[in-house]
């Protein structure tokens, strides 16, 4: 059964443990097995390495150890993605896995900045408060990020418009790219 990690804020959530058993779930349902980052049993080490290099080693090991990658991209404290999962898609990349994403926010990057209180646009092309431009190509997130995925995976991040109340609890985005998933590997 190929192996999938499972990236995203998710691990944030209050309940992350129940949505990453949940994410599991689905995953086998398409005939994947699903690594949450929580699976990994992290404990304080005798030997006096710091919890979060820990974490980030086992996360780092469990990537390795995948076959893909499936990441929520939905924005995160911002109008982008979590910095973290962004990085985990880079190492995925890099190591020449595939990967899929998908978010729960269907606008468009720069909607969003344009949108976003700290930043105040109001030029074309687009610019922050700091004069800096903002890319504006109809994408759902830094063009880095939207054609790794593309590119990598070979299907655009897949864009599920729920509520913005609660956008990370909705896993119907994420049922569609495991499902995306597990079809382009039995191709």
């Amino acid at each position: 059964m190929p192996k999938v990690y499972l990236a995203g804020p998710d691990v944030f959530l209050p309940d992350a443990i129940e949505i990453g058993r949940q994410k599991k779930l689905l995953c086998s349902r398409y005939g994947l097995e699903g690594l949450f980052p929580f699976d990994n049993e992290i404990t304080t080490s005798e030997s006096g390495q710091r919890v979060d290099r820990l974490i980030y080693r086992a996360n780092e090991a469990m990537m390795r150890n995948a076959d893909l990658g499936i990441f929520n991209l939905t924005p995160f404290r911002g109008p982008s993605a979590d910095a973290g999962t962004v990085f985990e898609l880079g190492l995925m990349v890099g190591l020449g896995k595939r990967v899929f994403g998908y978010t729960n926010d269907a606008s468009d990057y720069a909607h969003r900045v344009s949108t976003s209180a700290a930043t105040g646009l109001q030029t074309r092309p687009l610019q922050d408060a700091h004069g800096m431009t903002v890319e504006n190509f109809g994408n759902s997130d830094n063009l880095m990020i939207e054609w790794s995925v593309v590119e990598h995976g070979g299907f655009p991040i897949v864009r599920n418009p729920v509520k913005a109340s609660n956008p990370f609890d909705d896993l119907s985005g994420f049922e569609r790219c495991v499902r995306l998933a597990s079809e382009a590997l039995l191709k």
